[in-house]
């Protein structure tokens, strides 16, 4: 499978949602929507017909209700960068919160950002 790097450094193919949709295997959508819920408050009632996403960097397609409406990914598509790492503000303030729940996110865009060059 390709990695697919979103904006925040998260990878979509290592995502469960992404995952579940990409096999579309519905007993792992109510294992997801189960588990999330329990998780985070923000997803308190999601609900397994949710658990849908072709990745954040998808032109068409479905994307996590989370990921509709992140502001990373606004910001990334307004910039017109392949993810946060290509930015000149890297690393900014909406990049903070993604950063403390998923640490892995942020050594991604570091090392991305260490091979870019100028």
């Amino acid at each position: 499978m390709k990695e697919m790097i979103a904006f925040c450094g998260l990878a979509c193919h290592d995502c469960p949602t992404y995952l579940a949709t990409q096999a579309n295997d519905d007993e792992k959508r109510n294992k997801i929507a189960k588990r999330w819920s329990q998780q985070y408050e923000k997803l308190k009632d999601l609900k397994p017909e949710e658990i849908n996403c072709d990745g954040c960097l998808a032109k068409n397609g479905v994307l996590f209700k989370s990921c509709s409406v992140c502001p990373i990914r606004k910001c990334g598509i307004e910039r017109k960068v392949i993810n946060c790492a290509y930015c000149e503000d890297y690393s900014c303030l909406k990049l903070e919160e993604t950063f403390n729940i998923a640490p892995e996110s942020k050594k991604k865009l570091d090392e991305i950002r260490k091979h870019i060059t100028k």
